[in-house]
């Protein structure tokens, strides 16, 4: 019986979201579901691969000498999992993600993270351009309002839903935290 790596990828989980600079946070149980998916990858013995934006940068919340670059505290990589760290939106950039995913047999990954229209949509993109079939899991990424060019505010909500329009069926497919538990996860039990 064969075992089926689809690696679970979580991006950008650091303590700097948690700053008021952001303003208002749609998905409020998007850290309570990338948990989940954690610790059902964790319980199947499947990859996970951490991803942490890191600058050197003193005035960004991410610099390296403060505790926004750290994980949120629910994060706790094991020994085997693997952390990243980058310097720009996609996880691939400056990193061995690739190299990473091609060594494990990887024919598809599934991503969660923050903030979804920018790193989790830039990273699933390249993704999709790679051949590595992405999903991005809806309710476990979240954003942030965002002001428009013309100086209106886009609710997050409005953001986080164009984004993921955006990457469906084009450059990943968008499902559920159930559903990627049910659907990927059995697909692995059955293999």
């Amino acid at each position: 019986m064969q075992t089926t790596v689809v690696p679970l990828l979580i991006i950008d989980v650091q303590q700097a979201f948690h700053d008021p600079i952001w303003g208002n946070h749609n998905n409020p149980k998007c850290e309570e579901n990338i948990a989940r998916l954690i610790e059902a990858w964790e319980h199947h013995d499947q990859p996970i691969i951490y991803v942490q934006h890191v600058t050197n940068v003193p005035t960004s919340l991410f610099y390296f000498k403060k505790d926004g670059h750290l994980f949120q505290d629910f994060i706790q990589p094991r020994e085997q999992d693997v952390i990243l760290t980058k310097q720009v939106n996609s996880a691939f950039i400056g990193t061995d993600l690739q190299e990473r995913l091609e060594s494990l047999g990887a024919t598809q990954i599934v991503i969660t993270g923050l903030i979804t229209n920018h790193c989790v949509e830039t990273t699933a993109r390249m993704a999709g351009n790679l051949g590595f079939n992405p999903i991005v899991v809806s309710d476990a990424t979240a954003t942030f309002d965002r002001q428009s060019i013309s100086g209106t505010w886009i609710p997050a909500e409005v953001i986080h839903d164009v984004s993921l329009a955006s990457l469906n069926e084009e450059f990943a497919s968008i499902q559920t935290t159930i559903e990627v538990m049910k659907d990927v996860l059995q697909k692995e039990v059955q293999s």
